[in-house]
């Protein structure tokens, strides 16, 4: 049996068709990895940048010190941590429950520097320089804040800038 040149010609035909389709399918495959190569490319160098401009919100009278009062963040307001002291930098006197007020009078100062109110406070942190002051630091905070009361954290610090006996920190985020 032997095969006669017109049946080689025809297996040469069907191979050279087969080639032309593999070739044929190799291109448009690389066609459309560069094209989703390309979407993915442009997708990435137009999709809008997520960083937030940062304002510095300062209601101190002292200069020079390495912080802000507060720092804006979009609709998110970071609050440092405020001490219990008046206009002149004087802690309040009479111990925890007034030191407490005057820390939270200093959160509520920059929070409406800020555009902020109280409602906006999501999480806070309070520093005590003894826990034992806790109960009634808890009763000037519970009567300040308004429900639902925001998140917090409440630890005692070895010791506190000033001699302060509490340094009141908090975020607040603002509905858009």
């Amino acid at each position: 049996m032997g095969a006669d040149g017109n049946t080689f010609g025809k297996v040469g035909t069907v191979m050279h068709s087969i080639e032309q389709r593999r070739q044929s399918m190799l291109t448009r495959m690389m066609r459309l990895f560069s094209l989703v190569t390309l979407a993915i490319t442009g997708t990435a160098v137009l999709t809008p940048s997520y960083a937030q401009e940062h304002k510095a919100i300062n209601l101190s009278s002292a200069k020079g010190l390495p912080f802000s009062d507060g720092v804006l963040a979009g609709n998110t307001l970071y609050i440092a941590g405020q001490e219990g002291s008046d206009e002149s930098g004087k802690l309040a006197s009479g111990g925890i429950t007034p030191e407490t007020k005057a820390a939270l009078d200093n959160v509520g100062k920059v929070l409406k520097a800020a555009g902020f109110e109280w409602k906006d406070i999501v999480s806070v942190t309070v520093y005590l320089a003894d826990i034992h002051d806790f109960a009634e630091m808890n009763r000037t905070y519970k009567s300040v804040l308004p429900d639902p009361k925001p998140a917090r954290a409440t630890i005692q610090a070895a010791a506190l800038v000033n001699d302060a006996r509490i340094e009141i920190s908090a975020i607040a985020v603002k509905q858009k």
